[in-house]
């Protein structure tokens, strides 16, 4: 083997070693090394390794920089496992721009007729940048389709506020003989609580188990919740959290707190505030809250006992939080 590949082979290794451990800074050092090394050059595997890396450390601007860099220097072409790694970060960092080109040197390339995978990416990068009328026409040209592209087309929608077409989706995804997953009736379920559509949602919820056998698992009771919190189900949204077969967290009684907030629940929002203390005892916000709803009903002993019960379990009030107080007798 010559010692320019054993070189290259070397640094390819460690990249991935460091990136693997979340070192970006030594992997980024080590990638420019070999630009100035001679006995090394950046192939294939490098570059994707420096990509894929910086969306694995949280650096997805980073990770679209050097996507550009490798386009600009021309020596090694991308390819789907490079477009795979950089379109999602297009997407979460919005750079429509870079998502764009790389979906252009996709279909230039032939890489988006033979990847699904690269595909979806597409579909889900252009939803991320709110274009979803590009991101239905590379998902109706898709000349295969698994699950996942139909699950990225109904986020995408329901992403955007397009509820409506995301169920209408889902309605021909099943009519075409595609199966859905968990995954599917996430995304199904947010359109259900964008489009407001009660009714639709809770006989979706229904059917998941019914007529497609799968259990609904703790993030669909939360969509559900939110969902009817949303159109002011206030007693229907907690009756349901009562019957889950799983312990709800704070996500989900955080979304229905949030639902009696908008819809004046003080009642349910007291015991949504309850349940969110005994999960989060560290979190003063949700104190901070509970003795202001009793304050402002005037239960000012009540008020009292909760700022009682933050000194007793030391908890510190974040700044910029003001608690009601007691108006004096004089």
């Amino acid at each position: 083997m010559p010692l320019q590949r054993k070189c290259t082979i070397a640094y390819n290794t460690l990249i991935t070693a460091y990136v693997k451990a979340k070192d970006i800074f030594t992997a980024r050092h080590l990638f420019d090394v070999m630009q100035r090394f001679k006995r090394s050059r950046r192939s294939m595997i490098s570059w994707n390794a420096m990509i894929a890396g910086c969306t694995w450390c949280g650096r997805d601007d980073m990770a679209v920089r050097y996507f550009q860099d490798m386009v600009r220097e021309g020596k090694v072409a991308p390819d789907d496992g490079t477009l795979a790694a950089v379109l999602p970060a297009c997407g979460r960092t919005g750079n429509a721009g870079a998502g764009r080109w790389a979906h252009e040197y996709a279909c230039k390339m032939g890489i988006l007729d033979s990847s699904v995978h690269v595909a979806n990416a597409v579909v889900d990068m252009y939803c991320k940048c709110g274009d979803v009328s590009s991101a239905r026409e590379v998902f109706e040209g898709m000349q295969q389709r698994s699950v996942v592209s139909w699950n990225t087309m109904i986020s995408g929608l329901s992403l955007n506020g397009q509820g409506i077409k995301g169920i209408e989706l889902f309605r021909q995804m099943v009519r075409s003989g595609g199966e859905p997953n968990s995954v599917t009736f996430l995304g199904l379920l947010g359109c259900c609580a964008h489009a407001g559509a009660v009714d639709t949602g809770q006989v979706i919820f229904q059917i998941m188990q019914s007529e497609h056998g799968i259990e609904p698992g703790i993030e669909h009771y939360g969509c559900m919740v939110d969902l009817l919190g949303r159109s002011g189900l206030l007693k229907e949204a907690h009756a349901l959290i009562q019957g889950m077969p799983m312990s709800p967290n704070s996500a989900i009684w955080g979304s229905l707190l949030s639902a009696c907030r908008a819809h004046a629940g003080l009642g349910i929002a007291e015991v949504a505030l309850k349940e969110l203390i005994s999960l989060e005892p560290w979190n003063s916000g949700n104190y901070m809250l509970l003795a202001n709803l009793y304050a402002e009903t005037q239960r000012w002993e009540e008020a009292g006992d909760v700022r009682k019960l933050m000194r007793r379990m030391t908890v510190q009030k974040a700044p910029g939080q003001s608690l009601i107080e007691e108006p004096s007798s004089s």
